[in-house]
């Protein structure tokens, strides 16, 4: 089976793409430390630091929205 190689001009894509994970990056660091911090939360801390890990940019929108529990 042959599988076509493309070229991919990552001077038109850099961008695009590194601002999305400037912003991935700071996101995570902001939700760690908030989980970090937090003395309750929905749900198991240790599954909150997976998604926020795993689950990218949504992970760490999730624990915002959904994960925090007001003081």
């Amino acid at each position: 089976m042959y599988l076509a190689t493309t070229n991919i001009d990552w001077s038109v894509l850099a961008p695009i793409i590194l601002p999305l994970i400037i912003i991935q990056i700071i996101l995570m660091i902001i939700a760690f430390v908030s989980l970090y911090k937090a003395e309750a939360t929905r749900g198991p801390k240790w599954v909150w630091a997976l998604i926020i890990l795993f689950v990218n940019i949504l992970g760490s929108v999730a624990y915002f929205v959904i994960g925090r529990k007001d003081a």
